[in-house]
């Protein structure tokens, strides 16, 4: 993620993409900002009433023109506070309506990303853009922008009024403003710098949280906890300093600020005392008003160089949000040809393909499948078996050569009518926090439980999902942490089978599952392999005894093809790792 300081105080690049999001929200952006300008005009009233009573009604002694002006004051004061109701809310109202339409529209971009970008991203990161950041641009709008234009709409007025009033006393007041305004922007272009750092640390933080968390078997089982404790101390202390070096920002502003209005207040004073002991044009109910007004002058250009760094923050928060959207990783949609119950037949044609540019995991492998054959690839780790599956439902894009299926290039269908047509189940099985049922069907409705039930009874598993509790209704927790490896690889081979593939991909489907599990599985593979499409990737070569062909894969390259009988009369490679794995087993 970019780490990238414009050093600008304000971005009006991101500024104009983020607003664009406001423009669904026309009457509520006009309602907010109706709402600022009555906002401005009402809260000026009071001292200027205040004024008037001292200058006109104290000196008449006039009771009933004090008591009417008091309670003219009380109107404005209760039409400032329903303003100030209708203001916030609408704000707010907007930010939050605004972070939901960004999250969407993130989520869904993301969801459209290459394999290969999450693999060279944090998810940690990823998971504080789409929360985190989201959030702080809610208050780019809700404390940020409008309070900035009700503020400055405010000093705008009273400034106005204060000239209207007394201009002598105006430029007084006006004297310290230079000083003040820029000092806040020294303020504000230091403080974008120290928040961009911010969340930077916020990000590491949280992603390095995030993975000891997710892997915290790991680190209890290599005594890893001192380690990773002072690892985090570490993360912490520069979370910490980047929060410091705000504090620190924030500790020079504020007391300057302070300083110079209470200057302005001071000189206000001593003009206006000399001006009424000299019987100049000044008057006590001014002095007393301009003081007021000072302060309605100097306290929002205070609050304003807080209110811009939340606009700053929303700001720096939207561009590290608009890099992941802007971010191109998604498979190429240009097919258009729907697929519907594949025959089946797959043909790898020169197929290239790496990870890394120049480091190819496939170097020109070329192997057909035929409509309803099973066929196993076997080979050592990293000889590039899973990469094919991978290439198969499009997760990443060949470098070179051809994958058909049906006779069509894989490029020509629709990505999600491919992907629905083959069913992968891999080793490494993920299931989210939810009911067994829900893992198997994954939200498709037209899937019932009468299916699901009547489909773990075909391959043997029913027994096992109701010797839980609440059966099919159990609740696997995160990560499917309640089962063991083998119930998670039978829950997913039984997610696999009911969504009625016309090709079936199982990666390693049996490398971490005890024996009886293992049984139900070869059960299930017998039945759903038949007259089907099925391509089985394994280590274990009891699995693949009984398929149609073997490929023999080493180093990216296919070495050898044949039955499991024919491969070892061949005396080769398969063999080698035949007698590898069955030492004292007879053929």
């Amino acid at each position: 993620m970019s780490k990238k300081v414009t050093g600008k105080a304000f971005d009006a690049k991101i500024f104009k993409r983020l607003m664009s999001f406001a423009s669904i929200y026309k009457m509520q952006f006009f309602i907010g900002t109706m709402s600022a300008i009555l906002l401005s005009l009402v809260s000026v009233a009071k001292p200027i009433l205040l004024e008037r009573i001292v200058k006109i009604h104290f000196e008449a002694k006039d009771e009933v023109g004090i008591l009417n002006n008091i309670l003219l004051m009380c109107a404005f004061l209760l039409a400032e506070v329903f303003m100030q109701f209708i203001f916030i809310y609408k704000v707010n109202w907007l930010g939050q309506h605004i972070i939901k339409d960004i999250r969407v529209r993130l989520q869904k971009h993301m969801l459209q990303f290459k394999m290969a970008y999450f693999d060279t991203s944090s998810v940690g990161k990823l998971v504080t853009r789409l929360v985190s950041d989201t959030e702080t641009i809610s208050q780019f709008f809700g404390q940020g922008l409008f309070m900035i234009i009700s503020d400055l709409l405010k000093m705008l007025v009273v400034a106005i009024v204060m000239l209207w009033m007394n201009w002598r006393m105006a430029l007084i007041a006006f004297i310290v403003l230079p000083i003040l305004i820029y000092a806040t922007k020294l303020f504000q272009i230091a403080i974008k710098s120290a928040f961009q750092e911010v969340r930077i640390q916020v990000a590491n933080l949280n992603g390095f949280v995030q993975e000891r968390v997710t892997g915290m078997n790991i680190v209890q089982l290599f005594n890893r906890e001192k380690i990773e404790y002072q690892n985090f101390i570490e993360i912490n202390e520069k979370h910490k300093k980047a929060h410091v070096k705000t504090v620190w920002y924030y500790s020079i502003f504020f007391p300057i600020a302070e300083i110079l209005s209470s200057i302005a207040v001071g000189l206000l004073v001593w003009y206006g005392s000399l001006d009424v002991v000299n019987s100049g044009t000044t008057n006590a109910g001014e002095i007393i008003a301009f003081i007021m007004m000072s302060q309605m002058l100097f306290r929002p250009l205070r609050q304003i160089a807080d209110k811009f760094n939340t606009l700053q923050m929303g700001m720096v928060a939207g561009d590290r949000v608009f890099e992941v959207l802007d971010t191109q990783s998604q498979i190429a949609k240009t097919g258009n040809v729907e697929a519907v119950n594949f025959k089946g037949n797959i043909a790898f044609k020169n197929v290239h393909f790496s990870y890394i540019k120049g480091e190819e995991v496939l170097k020109g492998i070329s192997f057909n499948v035929k409509e309803g054959e099973t066929i196993a690839i076997v080979g050592a780790t990293g000889a590039g078996k899973s990469t094919i599956i991978n290439l198969v439902n499009r997760f990443y894009e060949i470098d070179k050569g051809e994958i058909c299926v049906d006779n069509h290039n894989i490029n020509q269908y629709t990505l999600t009518s491919l992907r629905n047509q083959i069913a992968i189940v891999l080793q490494d099985v993920f299931l989210f926090s939810d009911s067994i049922f829900n893992n198997i069907i994954l939200s498709d409705e037209t899937i019932t439980l009468g299916e699901v039930k009547k489909a773990a009874k075909e391959i043997g598993i029913h027994k096992f999902i109701m010797s839980l509790p609440n059966n099919y209704h159990y609740n696997v927790k995160e990560r499917g942490v309640m089962l063991s490896s083998g119930q998670r690889q039978l829950i997913a081979f039984l997610r696999a089978y009911v969504s009625k593939p016309s090709v079936l991909i199982l990666d390693e489907a049996t490398s971490s599952i005890d024996s009886y599990s293992e049984k139900l599985i070869q059960k299930a593979t017998d039945k759903i392999t038949q007259h089907q499409t099925s391509i089985i990737i394994a280590h274990r070569l009891t699995t693949v005894k009984k398929a149609d062909r073997i490929i023999v894969m080493d180093k990216g390259e296919i070495v050898e093809q044949g039955s499991h009988l024919e491969l070892l009369a061949k005396n080769g490679y398969y063999k080698t790792l035949y007698n590898m794995q069955f030492a004292n087993e007879v053929a």
